[in-house]
């Protein structure tokens, strides 16, 4: 039985973490996984509960954190180079940058046959200045070198990857999308979207419009902030917005708030109404998409955003920034709509004074995302390449 040593960041809530454990989990019998991740940062929803609703036991490597830090890194590094001599993996697969650095430069020294990454997203664009971005770079060219596969989330991550930012040849980049079980976004929707609505005081003729993910600086709330402003301004329905997440910029967040005049509350703190509501991380989070009418995204940067995945397993319309992988991840024009022309105010004002539009693109995203994102699949994708680089 062929062993992989799968190395994740950190586990935090977010496609990765379900990623590593849906395989962990069931690429079983056939292969033997270890799972080794890094620290949760203190900012971020804990997702323990994945990992033991699958019955996963990951090992911890605490000095695995975002942060560069060359003493803790060089521990972190030292811990794997020691796990892949007791282990002794056929494969070792990392995922996400720092795993993706230190995993893939201890297999390489260790001499493991078949060394995978997989880009959950990148830093090239959006995050650091241009001589950070250069660095980065140059770091990940170096790493493609000595890897024998590296995993694009979709076909334009892999353009991205390959064409644009030059990390290696297209024919070193293997698409595999992530997998999920989205089941429970598409069952007792009517109960859920009733005890969402009543618990947020949500009457049933106003529209929600919610943004679901970390508050950092590359999801862009500010964006969201100004074309809530926009519709209120400019439409005749009555709205409420739903932020849903946490994260370093809570606090500036809060502040672009009060600069647009923008009435809102913390529902952890204060249970009223309020045209904007910060709801910090809810784990149920298809009552959340049940819940709602429009479910946006302001990203400025995106590999494989999952709340998209699940708002069209909940069948819910979308209105997001086009970057990254986003247009292989929807429907254009059926199941979202994506701005990328500064137009995002004017679609969603459309999108609210249009129910008729939010009913046709309420129509195809299940069908779309049962069989592109399920478990099943990602599975079955990533056992044939397994065995295929193996055999080589």
């Amino acid at each position: 039985m062929p062993r992989v040593l799968r190395i994740i960041n950190r586990f935090n809530l977010g496609g990765p973490t379900y990623n590593v454990a849906f395989l962990t989990r069931y690429m079983s019998p056939e292969f033997e996984t270890l799972l080794v991740g890094g620290s949760r940062d203190e900012t971020e929803e804990a997702s323990d509960f994945i990992l033991n609703n699958m019955g996963v036991v990951p090992v911890i490597i605490p000095e695995m954190n975002r942060e560069i830090s060359i003493i803790n890194d060089i521990i972190a590094y030292k811990k794997i180079r020691q796990i892949i001599k007791d282990f002794k993996p056929d494969i070792v697969h990392t995922h996400a940058s720092k795993a993706g650095c230190l995993g893939r430069w201890a297999a390489y020294r260790s001499g493991v046959p078949v060394i995978v990454h997989t880009f959950h997203g990148h830093v090239f664009h959006s995050y650091f200045n241009s001589a950070i971005t250069s660095f980065y770079k140059t770091v990940e060219r170096r790493l493609a070198t000595k890897t024998t596969k590296i995993i694009a989330l979709s076909e334009k991550q892999k353009e991205e990857l390959s064409l644009i930012h030059n990390i290696s040849t297209p024919d070193k980049f293997e698409v595999i999308p992530l997998g999920f079980d989205l089941s429970h976004f598409h069952e007792n929707i009517d109960c859920k979207r009733a005890k969402f609505r009543n618990q947020y005081l949500i009457e049933d003729d106003e529209i929600v419009i919610v943004i679901v993910g970390r508050l950092v600086p590359i999801k862009n709330h500010n964006k969201f902030l100004e074309s809530i402003k926009f519709v209120t301004q400019n439409s005749s329905r009555k709205i409420r917005a739903f932020i849903v997440g946490d994260g370093e910029c809570r606090a500036s967040i809060e502040e672009k708030a009060k600069e647009l005049e923008l009435d809102f509350v913390d529902f952890t703190k204060e249970q009223r109404k309020a045209t904007l509501t910060f709801t910090s991380w809810i784990k149920k989070v298809d009552e959340v998409y049940a819940g709602s009418d429009i479910v946006t995204l302001t990203s400025l940067n995106e590999g494989t955003p999952v709340s998209l995945i699940e708002a069209q397993a909940a069948n819910k319309p979308i209105l997001t920034t086009q970057t990254g992988g986003i247009e292989n991840v929807v429907m254009p024009n059926i199941t979202a709509k994506l701005s990328n022309n500064g137009d995002f105010k004017d679609i969603l004002l459309e999108l609210v004074q249009d129910e008729d539009m939010r009913y046709q693109m309420s129509l195809k995203g299940w069908d779309f995302v049962k069989d592109h994102f399920h478990y099943t699949r990602l599975v079955k994708d990533m056992s044939e390449l397994y065995f295929r680089l193996l055999n080589k």
